[in-house]
């Protein structure tokens, strides 16, 4: 893995902002254990259902359908707003609270696209799941990461103290989960203490109220709703994830492998002006991104309150426009295979994702222009 420091290089803006065209991938080879058999034929039968099913408009761009959430703006949705897409449309379908279901939607053809934990995903990948990450689009760096939180005088104060208590988790099986667990284990916890660790699903945006209510013991926040939590104060940070990886890239967005190989240009496109919105929230002042929020929202009109802009302080993503690092999909193949969710070998890291459509991955680059145009990093 490797180091913090490592993890926190940044670069500035290509010189050439536009995708060099890449050759058409070829197929990766998925290991589908016998128990997973039928159900990988479930998901692959529907997935090619989505993949056939590929709108396209009259002027020739291709829809991209997905879910989005509450009161935040995408990266996706940003390059559509930014004008970065020529290619593609997106085609709104809903609200998801958690990355576990918009993979899941992804997968089954619902969506072409999904993001989730780079962990989830490294689980669905394991039961033959047809999909490949693409680009990075959440994480951890010194100003925006989440954690678990207590009241303040909460008489939690190790993760010792947690046995026997209630954690309020997004969704099962995810971020949060693993990263608890993650501690527990280096806190020294054996599996019979860890398993005495309720988790409790909460949406996030009833987390803080929940905490403050003692309905649960601890909750797990993040983004921007935890930045509105912790402004309204009483709150004490028990473990962030920035303590236990430093800065560290944790979800990406996947594609179906059927559809990348029927949707070439398209994906082309969908990712490099993705990448292009992220390097645009990197390298441009907070305040100005703030402001782009709030008009994207108030215009797409949706109903939503942009109570949480506001509190966006960052891009959260350690590397330039999304780069996948080899080490944000390892670390959790392996956590997999310790924790014996997975069987050893069974995944190969390279199958599971790509940058070779993200035209930051080349590692040219030049120097970004800062508000008084001095040379700048994110």
């Amino acid at each position: 893995m490797s180091t913090t420091a490592e993890l926190r290089r940044t670069h500035p803006r290509p010189t050439d902002p536009e995708p060099t065209r890449h050759p058409r991938p070829s197929r990766r080879a998925r290991r589908t254990t016998a128990a997973a058999a039928a159900v990988l034929l479930g998901l692959t039968l529907a997935a090619c259902t989505g993949a056939d099913a590929a709108q396209q408009t009259e002027s020739g761009t291709t829809v991209f359908r997905y879910q989005g959430s509450t009161g935040t703006v995408s990266y996706p949705e940003l390059a559509a707003d930014l004008g970065y897409f020529e290619d593609v449309e997106l085609d709104w379908i809903g609200d998801v609270t958690g990355g576990p279901a918009s993979i899941q939607a992804a997968v089954t053809g619902e969506t072409e696209f999904g993001g989730a934990f780079n962990g989830a995903i490294a689980k669905l990948q394991s039961t033959g799941a047809p999909v490949t990450s693409v680009i990075s689009y959440y994480g951890a760096d010194e100003q925006t990461f989440g954690g678990f939180y207590t009241v303040e005088g909460s008489p939690i104060t190790s993760a010792h103290d947690l046995v026997g208590k209630k954690v309020g988790v997004n969704t099962l099986g995810a971020q949060s989960e693993t990263l608890l667990r993650e501690w527990l284990s280096r806190e020294g916890l054996t599996p019979a203490e860890s398993a005495q660790v309720e988790l409790v699903v909460v949406p996030p945006v009833n987390a803080e109220q929940t905490l403050r209510e003692g309905q649960i013991d601890v909750a797990s926040l993040g983004g921007v709703i935890k930045e509105k939590a912790l402004d309204r104060g009483g709150l004490s940070l028990l473990v962030g994830e920035n303590e236990l990886y430093g800065a560290f890239a944790y979800g990406t967005y996947i594609l179906r492998d059927d559809f990348i190989a029927k949707n070439h240009d398209a994906v082309q496109d969908f990712v490099q002006g993705t990448a292009r919105a992220i390097r645009w929230a990197q390298t441009t002042p907070a305040d100005e991104v703030r402001e782009r929020y709030t008009s994207i929202i108030e215009k797409r009109g949706r109903g939503e309150t942009t109570d949480l802009v506001p509190y966006w302080k960052s891009s959260s993503i350690p590397t330039p426009g999304g780069v996948i690092q080899e080490d944000e999909i390892s670390v959790w193949v392996d956590w997999l295979e310790k924790d014996g969710q997975v069987d050893e070998g069974a995944l190969q890291v390279d199958d599971l994702y790509t940058n070779e459509f993200n035209p930051y991955a080349n590692g040219t680059f030049a120097p970004d222009a800062g508000p008084d145009g001095e040379e700048t990093a994110s």
